[in-house]
């Protein structure tokens, strides 16, 4: 700041000398046009390229004494800016470059949730926080079901749950059916303990998807609504469905003016990811994934085909300049129950973008601008058939986390992924068998269940992961 003033007396001094030491009028308002010009400028530019550096100081309210592990995100809107741990002192430090309101929060177990927002001013701002202890009644359930016993988050004797999705807030959005899901289906908003708004679907819904925005999609057979949740009510906005899977779901997370999003077919054995910067308008491709022994099965049913499918083929080759070798291998190998869909699973974690390629069995670390940092090789999902690999991975968006998701005689394990080294060397059991549909947030595991041949509706329940193994890397 110093040096900006010192400017600013020099930026003043030049333009007094230009000017007569009696200036007219016109000549004196030119002068306060000109500094008044350079003011704005170099204020403008002080915000757009300063950097501010954070500085987070934790303690008991009860004791006084800092508070060690404690969960602190910074975040712009709904995305993370930057996410850590306090230290051994209860503090913690970063740099940030922007200039607008950032959301502030902390979590630990044993305390209740601190948040906070403020605007980012200067070179340097620091925070004293006191966490509150959680009172005893509430505390006592915690401390019990903290590594294993389950939770009943969602119940109910009329209502089945078919599909979830955690909100940051921690609400829930809940897809709910009577009888059956193709004969009607309700959106419930739940805060974990009461039902705070519902409506009946309008249209035959199959399943929820949460967009890179955190926005959530009822997916309909011919349509899709968008839930927007405001505090205890419910809007609902309708999209085409060709729309929201062309320019919305291809889009998997963002950074400031950039986009990164995919070009992935499920009829298609190769996709790309890219980066878009919406300030330039340039693509650029930083990964390219490929199944080589399917595509080479996927181009040789052409040479299995009937004449008339190859007639059909090559017209269509004529018409669009598209292989006639991939117009059979879509329509015709796609179908058979040797072609399996791409699985290449895609995270932001604070400043970096990490792709698991299990095709060439490597875990790819890019930095923002999608250049290659580091690549590690994983085997986490070898021998499907005796570690009960479901080819699905999970993060955990408070803390950024990843998590490999096995069953094994109906039995589920979680496993974290080490980021760096790409290795599980832990894995957690849950206590139920054969779950529907599971989601990590904040330390907590929800999953869709109901007992096998029960009357029971199927209902949403949550288990606490231990604190050691979702500590982050």
């Amino acid at each position: 700041m110093i040096g900006f003033f010192y400017g600013m007396i020099i930026v003043f001094a030049s333009l007094m000398e230009s000017h007569s030491m009696r200036p007219t009028h016109k000549s004196f308002l030119q002068w306060g046009k000109e500094a008044l010009f350079v003011f704005i400028l170099l204020i403008g530019t002080s915000t757009v390229f300063g950097q501010t550096h954070i500085q987070i100081e934790i303690k008991s309210k009860k004791t006084s004494l800092p508070i060690e592990g404690v969960t602190v995100s910074l975040l712009r809107s709904t995305k993370f800016l930057k996410i850590g741990k306090t230290d051994k002192d209860g503090q913690f430090q970063t740099d940030i470059t922007v200039s607008s309101e950032v959301k502030l929060t902390c979590v630990e177990v044993g305390f209740e949730s601190f948040e906070r927002s403020f605007e980012v001013v200067g070179d340097s701002m620091s925070f004293k926080i006191e966490m509150r202890p959680e009172r005893v009644q509430e505390v006592t359930e915690v401390v019990i079901k903290a590594t294993g016993a389950v939770d009943t988050v969602f119940q109910s004797s009329r209502l089945s749950v078919e599909d979830f999705e955690v909100l940051d807030n921690g609400n829930l959005i809940l897809l709910t059916y009577p009888k059956r899901l193709a004969k009607g289906s309700e959106i419930q908003l739940y805060d974990g303990y009461k039902v705070l708004n519902s409506f009946a679907v309008p249209g035959r819904a199959e399943h929820l998807e949460k967009d890179f925005r955190g926005n959530v999609h009822v997916i309909c057979k011919d349509r899709v609504f968008t839930v927007l949740p405001e505090k205890s009510n419910i809007q609902i906005a309708q999209l085409e469905k060709d729309y929201f899977y062309r320019y919305i779901a291809p889009i998997l997370d963002t950074n400031g003016n950039e986009l990164y999003f995919t070009d992935f077919a499920s009829n298609y054995p190769e996709f790309s990811f890219w980066k878009y910067d919406q300030v330039d308008s340039i693509y650029d491709k930083f990964r390219t994934i490929r199944d080589d022994l399917m595509m080479e099965l996927y181009r040789a049913e052409y040479k299995w085909v009937d004449v008339r499918t190859k007639l059909w083929a090559k017209n269509l080759e004529y018409e669009t300049g598209i292989d006639a070798e991939i117009w059979v291998g879509a329509n015709y190998f796609t179908q058979s129950v040797y072609y399996k869909e791409l699985y290449s699973p895609f995270f932001k974690v604070n400043d970096e973008l990490f792709v698991f390629d299990y095709y060439s069995e490597k875990l790819y670390r890019h930095d923002v601008s999608g250049q290659l940092k580091d690549s590690v090789d994983i085997d986490h999902h070898l021998n499907k058939k005796e570690t009960g690999w479901k080819s699905h991975l999970l993060q955990d968006k408070a803390n950024g986390n990843v998590y490999a998701w096995y069953e094994k005689a109906g039995t589920s394990f979680l496993g974290k992924v080490n980021l760096k080294t790409g290795e599980i060397r832990e894995l957690y059991q849950l206590n139920f068998k054969y779950l529907e549909k599971i989601e990590v947030h904040n330390n907590a595991v929800y999953y869709v269940y109901r007992p096998f041949e029960s009357p029971q509706k199927k209902f949403l329940y949550k288990e606490r992961l231990p604190k050691g193994f979702t500590s982050k890397i």
